[in-house]
């Protein structure tokens, strides 16, 4: 399905709201100017009122005294594959000024915001940190990565609140179209508004550059910023961004709508883990074989049907018709029976060990189409149409949440985009390898110098799996944007239990990387980036 192009432009501020768009949307030289003076410390800045905004803590934090709050989120955010800066463990932080404030541009606003400014050691850049999931909470452990990096950091909630009920997944976007607007690009646009009039305030000057990074939700807000707002990040890590989200959503539902309507196809997890074992004898290298993943895989042409069951048998150790079937399907993705096109392809080979077809739905995908797209939280999934109904949440959701492939201003202004995804992630990379080229046609020369794409072999969902998944996102884009050394191979690490076990490199797209055949396995010195096919 085409995205569409352009998006509408950014919905206007209502009339009795002008004073939030008047100063927040303007440059930071004009919110410098309105916020007055440089503030002379921290607690100064809570006397700098910014429109429309309200102040809720302005404090210093002491050196080796901030601790996350502990949740679900921060048990994945703090893991090493999704540590900014490719550490291993969070180093303690260092002294701070922490800016809590609500931004509320229009009356169902309330957008929970935080800018955190280092007291000594500012390395003069500003770091916007992306979501995840339905987002609603602030971003604490990649905040904290910057910070100890020397970043001027932001982060916000994006207009709801995950810890209530209302907030909790897709909830807050029922009757609320301000709140979805918020989610979709107006909270991200103006907490980085804010947090450069802050910096300038602060510091008595401007930030020199200033990056995004965000995996997931994060990834696709990242991509949002670039088309809509292209002078707000001069670069942006956008990690397996769900774009178009509303068909990658289609995608998760479709494994539980088929095994729903038809219970022959519900597979149970031993026969996936049995189809993953056969892709990884049949396509698996050395390499991968040692270290538990297929290191190409797309170019594996293993079919489910090489592991059928005789006629007449069904044992553990093959496949029935049925469930040969099941997995052609999930491969192959949902289909429009109109155009008979697929509407977003199914997961890469040898990620079979995340498959699931239980008949049931997956509620994240499941929020956008109940919630977000047809405002009934009582809307029954099962009845899902794959022609009607996505295109209907298309017309719905799209325009505030799908980005095409045209971001020509944010690259002719010498924006650098860095897109990355795991293999053994649910979106397969190779729908995200037609996304970028896309970009890069449409860009033309500012395309091919200012968009990469990293594929990594064995990570899973933006971290995890038994590839190499703990890489620098911030250092890949700062020597990028700062000195012009576009990331053709970044070292990445797995890592367990806080030290490093081995190392592999991770090459631009379409480059893989091979392995010499005689060095350590477990060093990344033993391999060299490729590009298949080219002698």
């Amino acid at each position: 399905m085409p995205h569409p192009d352009p998006l509408p432009a950014p919905r206007p501020w209502r009339p009795y709201r002008h004073a939030m768009a008047g100063a927040l949307l303007a440059a930071p030289l004009m919110m410098a100017s309105a916020c007055a003076a440089r503030a002379t410390s921290c607690s100064d800045l809570a006397r700098h009122a910014l429109p429309d905004a309200t102040f809720t803590t302005v404090e210093t934090v002491k050196a080796g005294s901030w601790h996350a709050p502990q949740d679900q989120l921060s048990h994945i955010m703090s893991t090493p594959g999704m540590n900014l800066a490719g550490h291993p463990t969070e180093a303690a932080n260092p002294a701070f000024c922490r800016v809590a404030l609500t931004l509320h541009p229009t009356a169902d606003s309330h957008i929970r915001t935080e800018i955190w400014l280092p007291l000594k050691g500012w390395n003069g850049r500003l770091l916007g940190v992306g979501n995840f999931g339905w987002a609603g909470s602030l971003m604490y452990d990649g905040m904290a990565t910057g910070i100890s990096e020397g970043y001027a950091v932001a982060s916000t909630d994006t207009g709801h609140d995950s810890a209530t009920p209302e907030g909790q997944g897709g909830r807050f976007t029922l009757g609320h179209p301000e709140k979805m607007i918020d989610y979709a690009y107006r909270a991200d646009h103006l907490m980085t508004v804010a947090a450069k009039a802050l910096v300038r305030t602060f510091y008595g000057h401007e930030a020199t550059h200033a990056y995004w990074i965000g995996c997931s939700l994060g990834g696709l807000e990242g991509l949002i910023e670039a088309k809509r707002y292209p002078e707000d990040y001069d670069g942006i890590v956008a990690g397996a961004p769900p774009n178009p989200i509303v068909n990658f959503n289609a995608e998760q539902l479709w494994a539980g709508w088929m095994s729903y309507h038809d219970p022959a196809l519900r597979v149970s997890h031993d026969k996936f883990r049995l189809l993953n074992a056969a892709v990884m004898n049949a396509c698996a290298g050395p390499v991968g074989r040692k270290q538990g993943f297929v290191d190409e895989p797309d170019r594996c042409a293993f079919r489910p049907e090489q592991i059928l069951c005789k006629t007449g048998s069904n044992t553990a150790n093959c496949l029935t018709a049925d469930e040969v079937r099941a997995a052609r399907n999930i491969y192959q993705g949902p289909v429009d029976p109109q155009t008979h096109t697929v509407i977003f392809p199914g997961p890469a080979k040898g990620s079979e060990d995340g498959f699931s077809a239980d008949g049931k739905a997956f509620p994240v995908a499941l929020d956008l189409f109940r919630y977000a797209a047809f405002q009934n939280p009582d809307w029954d999934w099962t009845t899902l149409k794959w022609d009607t109904d996505v295109q209907e949440a298309t017309r719905k959701v799209g325009p505030l949440l799908h980005v095409d492939d045209n971001l020509a201003p944010f690259l002719a202004r010498g924006g650098r985009l860095l897109l990355y995804i795991g293999w053994n992630d649910g979106h397969n990379p190779q729908q995200l390898a037609t996304y970028y080229q896309a970009v890069q046609r449409r860009a033309g020369a500012a395309g091919h110098d200012g968009v990469r794409l990293i594929t990594i072999p064995g990570m899973e969902h933006c971290h995890g799996g038994a590839g190499c998944d703990t890489f620098s996102k911030l250092g890949a884009i700062d020597n990028w944007v700062s000195h012009g050394q576009a990331p053709d191979m970044i070292v990445a690490a797995r890592v367990e239990e806080g030290k490093i076990v081995r190392t592999r490199p991770l090459c631009a797209w379409p480059a893989v990387a091979r392995y010499d055949g005689q060095g350590d396995m477990d060093d990344a010195r033993s391999f060299a980036c490729v590009t298949p096919g080219v002698n």
